[in-house]
Protein backbone atom coordinates (compact mmCIF):
# COMPACT_ATOMS: atom_id res chain seq x y z
CA UNK A 1 0.00 0.00 0.00
CA UNK A 2 1.16 3.67 -0.93
CA UNK A 3 2.36 5.59 1.37
CA UNK A 4 2.51 9.47 1.57
CA UNK A 5 6.35 11.04 2.50
CA UNK A 6 6.83 11.80 5.94
CA UNK A 7 7.95 15.61 6.86
CA UNK A 8 10.76 15.68 8.48
CA UNK A 9 12.75 17.10 10.78
CA UNK A 10 11.76 15.50 14.55
CA UNK A 11 12.47 18.87 16.10
CA UNK A 12 12.24 22.86 15.07
CA UNK A 13 14.12 24.83 17.78
CA UNK A 14 14.50 28.81 17.53
CA UNK A 15 17.93 29.26 17.11
CA UNK A 16 19.44 32.65 16.56
CA UNK A 17 20.18 34.35 13.48
CA UNK A 18 24.12 34.27 12.50
CA UNK A 19 25.68 36.81 11.57
CA UNK A 20 26.51 35.73 8.09
CA UNK A 21 22.82 34.94 7.82
CA UNK A 22 21.02 37.13 4.60
CA UNK A 23 18.25 38.58 7.69
CA UNK A 24 21.31 39.27 9.91
CA UNK A 25 21.73 42.15 7.12
CA UNK A 26 17.68 42.56 7.08
CA UNK A 27 15.43 44.94 9.07
CA UNK A 28 13.80 43.43 11.84
CA UNK A 29 9.91 42.80 10.29
CA UNK A 30 6.69 42.27 11.49
CA UNK A 31 3.14 42.65 10.50
CA UNK A 32 -0.21 43.25 11.67
CA UNK A 33 -2.42 41.17 9.93
CA UNK A 34 -5.97 42.06 11.52
CA UNK A 35 -8.75 40.45 9.62
CA UNK A 36 -12.02 42.09 8.56
CA UNK A 37 -14.28 39.41 8.89
CA UNK A 38 -15.43 40.77 12.57
CA UNK A 39 -15.19 44.61 13.85
CA UNK A 40 -11.99 44.76 15.90
CA UNK A 41 -12.64 44.31 19.92
CA UNK A 42 -11.17 45.41 22.98
CA UNK A 43 -8.76 41.48 22.80
CA UNK A 44 -7.91 42.68 19.25
CA UNK A 45 -6.88 46.15 20.08
CA UNK A 46 -4.60 44.92 22.87
CA UNK A 47 -2.28 42.30 20.53
CA UNK A 48 -2.06 44.90 17.95
CA UNK A 49 -1.20 47.96 20.26
CA UNK A 50 1.53 45.39 21.72
CA UNK A 51 2.60 44.68 18.57
CA UNK A 52 2.76 47.89 17.57
CA UNK A 53 4.52 49.51 20.51
CA UNK A 54 6.88 46.42 20.48
CA UNK A 55 7.61 47.11 16.95
CA UNK A 56 8.10 50.66 17.37
CA UNK A 57 10.41 49.97 20.75
CA UNK A 58 12.80 48.20 19.27
CA UNK A 59 13.07 49.52 15.92
CA UNK A 60 11.55 46.95 13.83
CA UNK A 61 9.46 47.56 10.38
CA UNK A 62 5.97 46.98 10.32
CA UNK A 63 3.86 45.71 7.54
CA UNK A 64 0.46 45.85 7.64
CA UNK A 65 -1.85 43.12 6.20
CA UNK A 66 -5.33 42.85 5.88
CA UNK A 67 -6.57 38.81 6.16
CA UNK A 68 -9.34 38.97 3.33
CA UNK A 69 -9.25 35.44 2.72
CA UNK A 70 -12.63 34.49 4.30
CA UNK A 71 -14.48 36.03 1.40
CA UNK A 72 -17.96 34.83 1.99
CA UNK A 73 -17.83 36.88 5.42
CA UNK A 74 -15.73 39.88 4.05
CA UNK A 75 -18.73 41.72 3.58
CA UNK A 76 -18.25 45.08 1.57
CA UNK A 77 -20.57 48.05 1.59
CA UNK A 78 -22.53 46.66 5.04
CA UNK A 79 -21.95 48.81 7.85
CA UNK A 80 -24.43 51.52 8.43
CA UNK A 81 -22.40 54.24 7.16
CA UNK A 82 -21.69 53.11 3.82
CA UNK A 83 -18.10 51.75 3.98
CA UNK A 84 -16.86 48.74 3.70
CA UNK A 85 -14.96 46.68 6.30
CA UNK A 86 -11.54 46.87 5.37
CA UNK A 87 -11.56 50.44 5.17
CA UNK A 88 -13.17 50.43 8.56
CA UNK A 89 -10.46 48.25 10.29
CA UNK A 90 -7.76 50.19 8.84
CA UNK A 91 -9.82 53.51 10.01
CA UNK A 92 -9.98 52.24 13.72
CA UNK A 93 -5.95 51.17 13.31
CA UNK A 94 -5.71 54.75 12.84
CA UNK A 95 -7.94 55.53 15.26
CA UNK A 96 -6.15 53.56 17.96
CA UNK A 97 -2.77 55.86 16.65
CA UNK A 98 -0.85 52.83 15.02
CA UNK A 99 0.89 53.50 11.96
CA UNK A 100 2.51 51.32 9.92
CA UNK A 101 5.85 51.42 7.34
CA UNK A 102 4.23 48.78 4.25
CA UNK A 103 0.78 48.81 3.48
CA UNK A 104 -1.91 48.01 3.96
CA UNK A 105 -1.46 44.70 1.91
CA UNK A 106 -4.60 42.33 1.09
CA UNK A 107 -3.84 38.60 1.42
CA UNK A 108 -6.23 38.14 -1.09
CA UNK A 109 -3.99 39.52 -3.71
CA UNK A 110 -1.30 36.94 -3.04
CA UNK A 111 -3.40 33.61 -4.85
CA UNK A 112 -0.76 32.66 -7.20
CA UNK A 113 1.94 32.62 -4.88
CA UNK A 114 -0.61 30.51 -2.29
CA UNK A 115 -1.65 28.21 -5.70
CA UNK A 116 2.25 27.97 -6.63
CA UNK A 117 3.00 26.66 -3.01
CA UNK A 118 0.54 24.39 -2.94
CA UNK A 119 1.32 22.88 -6.37
CA UNK A 120 4.46 22.24 -4.83
CA UNK A 121 3.14 20.72 -1.62
CA UNK A 122 0.85 18.10 -4.54
CA UNK A 123 4.22 17.35 -6.23
CA UNK A 124 5.89 16.52 -2.96
CA UNK A 125 3.03 14.28 -2.16
CA UNK A 126 2.32 15.87 1.08
CA UNK A 127 -1.15 17.10 -0.15
CA UNK A 128 -4.20 15.15 -1.03
CA UNK A 129 -7.45 15.94 -2.04
CA UNK A 130 -10.27 14.44 0.29
CA UNK A 131 -14.01 14.66 0.43
CA UNK A 132 -15.71 13.28 3.64
CA UNK A 133 -18.28 15.12 5.58
CA UNK A 134 -18.54 16.12 8.57
CA UNK A 135 -20.55 13.52 9.80
CA UNK A 136 -17.92 10.77 8.43
CA UNK A 137 -15.42 12.35 10.06
CA UNK A 138 -17.01 12.64 13.25
CA UNK A 139 -17.96 8.75 13.01
CA UNK A 140 -13.68 7.94 12.41
CA UNK A 141 -12.92 9.41 15.96
CA UNK A 142 -13.49 6.67 18.16
CA UNK A 143 -10.15 5.75 16.83
CA UNK A 144 -8.92 9.28 16.78
CA UNK A 145 -10.61 10.85 19.94
CA UNK A 146 -8.83 13.92 20.45
CA UNK A 147 -10.31 17.38 19.00
CA UNK A 148 -8.69 20.23 17.53
CA UNK A 149 -7.20 22.41 20.12
CA UNK A 150 -7.73 25.87 18.47
CA UNK A 151 -10.31 27.54 20.33
CA UNK A 152 -13.13 28.76 18.10
CA UNK A 153 -12.92 26.38 15.64
CA UNK A 154 -15.29 23.77 14.85
CA UNK A 155 -12.88 21.23 13.11
CA UNK A 156 -13.18 17.78 13.48
CA UNK A 157 -9.51 16.16 13.71
CA UNK A 158 -8.44 13.62 11.15
CA UNK A 159 -6.84 10.34 11.46
CA UNK A 160 -4.07 9.19 8.88
CA UNK A 161 -6.23 6.13 8.13
CA UNK A 162 -9.04 7.95 6.71
CA UNK A 163 -6.01 8.98 3.95
CA UNK A 164 -6.64 8.21 -0.01
CA UNK A 165 -4.45 5.58 -0.51
CA UNK A 166 -5.04 5.50 -4.39
CA UNK A 167 -3.98 8.91 -4.49
CA UNK A 168 -0.57 8.09 -2.62
CA UNK A 169 -0.19 5.18 -5.34
CA UNK A 170 -0.93 7.40 -8.80
CA UNK A 171 2.38 8.78 -10.08
CA UNK A 172 3.76 11.48 -8.80
CA UNK A 173 3.22 13.38 -12.49
CA UNK A 174 -0.78 12.57 -12.50
CA UNK A 175 -1.17 14.20 -9.44
CA UNK A 176 -2.54 17.88 -10.19
CA UNK A 177 -3.51 20.73 -7.59
CA UNK A 178 -7.03 21.58 -8.69
CA UNK A 179 -9.35 23.97 -6.51
CA UNK A 180 -12.36 22.78 -7.19
CA UNK A 181 -11.59 19.67 -5.38
CA UNK A 182 -13.70 20.07 -1.70
CA UNK A 183 -10.75 20.31 0.51
CA UNK A 184 -7.02 19.47 0.33
CA UNK A 185 -5.23 18.06 3.43
CA UNK A 186 -1.63 18.33 4.41
CA UNK A 187 -0.01 15.38 5.19
CA UNK A 188 0.88 15.26 8.88
CA UNK A 189 2.78 12.44 11.14
CA UNK A 190 1.35 10.84 13.49
CA UNK A 191 3.47 10.84 16.71
CA UNK A 192 5.64 13.76 15.51
CA UNK A 193 6.49 16.61 18.08
CA UNK A 194 7.14 19.56 16.91
CA UNK A 195 9.69 22.03 19.75
CA UNK A 196 9.96 25.95 19.12
CA UNK A 197 11.05 28.62 21.38
CA UNK A 198 8.09 31.05 22.12
CA UNK A 199 9.47 34.49 23.62
CA UNK A 200 6.74 34.95 25.72
CA UNK A 201 4.84 31.58 26.05
CA UNK A 202 8.65 30.08 26.58
CA UNK A 203 9.74 26.12 24.98
CA UNK A 204 6.71 24.59 23.56
CA UNK A 205 5.84 20.96 22.21
CA UNK A 206 2.91 20.44 20.09
CA UNK A 207 2.20 17.64 18.26
CA UNK A 208 -0.86 17.80 15.82
CA UNK A 209 -0.62 14.72 13.96
CA UNK A 210 -1.97 13.43 17.80
CA UNK A 211 -4.65 16.46 17.97
CA UNK A 212 -5.58 17.42 14.90
CA UNK A 213 -4.53 14.80 12.46
CA UNK A 214 -4.18 15.83 8.51
CA UNK A 215 -5.35 19.33 8.56
CA UNK A 216 -6.77 21.21 5.70
CA UNK A 217 -4.75 23.50 3.75
CA UNK A 218 -7.27 24.66 1.10
CA UNK A 219 -10.55 24.52 0.87
CA UNK A 220 -13.09 24.93 -1.70
CA UNK A 221 -16.24 27.80 -0.57
CA UNK A 222 -18.50 26.44 -2.61
CA UNK A 223 -19.16 24.96 -5.97
CA UNK A 224 -19.70 28.51 -8.02
CA UNK A 225 -16.42 29.74 -6.38
CA UNK A 226 -13.29 28.83 -6.47
CA UNK A 227 -11.10 27.77 -3.37
CA UNK A 228 -8.38 29.50 -1.12
CA UNK A 229 -6.11 28.61 0.88
CA UNK A 230 -6.62 28.12 4.83
CA UNK A 231 -4.99 30.09 7.41
CA UNK A 232 -2.12 27.89 8.27
CA UNK A 233 -0.78 27.44 4.24
CA UNK A 234 -1.56 31.34 3.58
CA UNK A 235 0.25 32.75 6.47
CA UNK A 236 3.68 30.54 5.89
CA UNK A 237 3.49 31.96 2.27
CA UNK A 238 3.03 35.30 3.14
CA UNK A 239 5.20 35.76 6.21
CA UNK A 240 7.97 34.16 4.57
CA UNK A 241 7.31 36.84 1.28
CA UNK A 242 6.88 39.42 3.04
CA UNK A 243 10.37 38.55 4.89
CA UNK A 244 8.85 38.57 8.45
CA UNK A 245 11.04 38.01 10.95
CA UNK A 246 8.76 38.75 14.29
CA UNK A 247 5.15 36.91 14.92
CA UNK A 248 3.32 38.61 17.60
CA UNK A 249 -0.52 37.42 18.24
CA UNK A 250 -2.39 35.76 20.69
CA UNK A 251 -1.21 32.35 22.79
CA UNK A 252 -4.56 30.39 21.18
CA UNK A 253 -2.32 30.11 17.60
CA UNK A 254 0.22 28.15 19.35
CA UNK A 255 -0.42 25.08 18.54
CA UNK A 256 -1.26 26.40 14.89
CA UNK A 257 2.40 27.16 14.99
CA UNK A 258 3.72 23.83 15.07
CA UNK A 259 1.36 23.16 12.08
CA UNK A 260 3.00 26.22 10.27
CA UNK A 261 6.36 25.29 10.81
CA UNK A 262 5.48 22.06 9.33
CA UNK A 263 4.25 23.42 6.20
CA UNK A 264 7.52 26.40 6.24
CA UNK A 265 9.61 23.06 6.52
CA UNK A 266 7.60 21.42 3.55
CA UNK A 267 7.98 24.35 1.22
CA UNK A 268 11.40 25.11 2.16
CA UNK A 269 10.49 28.49 4.03
CA UNK A 270 11.74 29.65 7.36
CA UNK A 271 14.97 28.03 7.63
CA UNK A 272 15.66 30.55 10.30
CA UNK A 273 12.90 30.68 12.32
CA UNK A 274 10.93 34.08 13.01
CA UNK A 275 10.78 34.86 16.99
CA UNK A 276 7.56 34.36 17.80
CA UNK A 277 5.36 36.17 20.70
CA UNK A 278 2.26 34.74 21.71
CA UNK A 279 0.47 36.56 24.22
CA UNK A 280 -1.84 35.85 26.90
CA UNK A 281 -5.52 36.72 25.27
CA UNK A 282 -8.46 39.19 26.65
CA UNK A 283 -11.44 36.53 28.24
CA UNK A 284 -14.97 36.69 28.99
CA UNK A 285 -15.72 35.92 32.34
CA UNK A 286 -16.80 32.22 31.68
CA UNK A 287 -12.52 32.16 30.41
CA UNK A 288 -13.29 31.95 26.23
CA UNK A 289 -11.62 34.37 24.39
CA UNK A 290 -13.44 37.52 24.16
CA UNK A 291 -15.89 37.33 21.30
CA UNK A 292 -19.49 37.96 20.97
CA UNK A 293 -21.02 35.71 23.08
CA UNK A 294 -19.60 38.16 26.00
CA UNK A 295 -21.44 41.39 24.70
CA UNK A 296 -20.46 44.52 22.59
CA UNK A 297 -16.86 45.26 23.15
CA UNK A 298 -16.33 46.30 19.04
CA UNK A 299 -13.80 49.58 19.12
CA UNK A 300 -16.50 51.45 16.90
CA UNK A 301 -19.64 50.75 19.10
CA UNK A 302 -17.80 51.94 22.20
CA UNK A 303 -16.19 55.45 19.52
CA UNK A 304 -19.92 55.78 18.35
CA UNK A 305 -20.94 56.15 22.24
CA UNK A 306 -18.28 58.50 22.44
CA UNK A 307 -15.79 56.37 24.71
CA UNK A 308 -12.47 58.05 23.58
CA UNK A 309 -9.10 56.57 22.71
CA UNK A 310 -7.16 57.65 25.60
CA UNK A 311 -9.63 55.43 27.76
CA UNK A 312 -9.68 52.45 25.88
CA UNK A 313 -5.71 52.56 25.96
CA UNK A 314 -5.84 53.47 29.35
CA UNK A 315 -7.91 49.71 29.66
CA UNK A 316 -4.97 47.86 27.61
CA UNK A 317 -2.55 49.57 29.10
CA UNK A 318 -4.19 48.43 32.39
CA UNK A 319 -4.42 44.75 31.48
CA UNK A 320 -0.64 44.84 29.67
CA UNK A 321 0.65 46.24 33.29
CA UNK A 322 1.53 49.37 32.01
CA UNK A 323 -0.14 51.58 35.08
CA UNK A 324 -1.56 50.32 38.41
CA UNK A 325 -4.74 51.71 37.87
CA UNK A 326 -7.52 51.84 34.97
CA UNK A 327 -6.82 55.99 33.70
CA UNK A 328 -6.72 57.50 30.33
CA UNK A 329 -3.42 56.82 28.08
CA UNK A 330 -2.57 58.49 24.64
CA UNK A 331 -0.50 56.42 22.61
CA UNK A 332 2.46 58.40 22.96
CA UNK A 333 1.97 57.28 26.49
CA UNK A 334 1.37 53.44 25.97
CA UNK A 335 4.89 53.42 23.50
CA UNK A 336 6.43 55.26 26.56
CA UNK A 337 5.55 53.23 29.04
CA UNK A 338 5.44 49.78 27.15
CA UNK A 339 8.02 46.94 29.06
CA UNK A 340 7.37 43.59 27.40
CA UNK A 341 8.44 42.38 30.94
CA UNK A 342 5.60 43.92 32.62
CA UNK A 343 2.71 42.01 30.80
CA UNK A 344 0.91 39.23 32.84
CA UNK A 345 1.63 35.81 32.08
CA UNK A 346 -1.93 34.81 32.50
CA UNK A 347 -5.17 35.53 30.34
CA UNK A 348 -6.76 38.94 31.22
CA UNK A 349 -10.47 39.06 32.29
CA UNK A 350 -12.40 41.77 30.60
CA UNK A 351 -15.14 42.31 33.86
CA UNK A 352 -18.01 43.88 34.78
CA UNK A 353 -15.54 47.04 36.28
CA UNK A 354 -14.30 47.30 33.25
CA UNK A 355 -16.77 47.82 31.06
CA UNK A 356 -18.25 50.20 33.94
CA UNK A 357 -15.29 52.39 33.82
CA UNK A 358 -15.46 52.88 29.85
CA UNK A 359 -18.98 53.78 30.12
CA UNK A 360 -18.84 55.69 32.86
CA UNK A 361 -15.92 58.04 31.67
CA UNK A 362 -17.89 58.58 28.05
Amino acid sequence: MAQPPTPNPPDLPHSPVPPHSPLAQAKRTTRLAPSPTGALHLGNARTLLINWAMARKQGWRIVLRIEDLDTPRVKLANRRDGSDVISGTIDLLRWLGINWDEGPILQSQAAPHHRDAMGSLVRSGLAYPIALSRSQLISARSAHPQSAPNEGTHEVAFPAKLRPHSWFAMPPKARDFDDTEPTWRFVTPPNLAVRFADAVAGPQEHAPGRTVGDFIIWTRRDTMAPGQPAYQLAVVVDDARQAVTEIVRGDDLLDSTARQLLVAHALGLWRTLPTFYHLPLVRGQDGRRLAKRHGDSRLDMYRARGVSVEQVIGLIAFWSGLQAIRAPMDVQGFLDAFDLDKLPKESVVFGPEDEAWLQATS
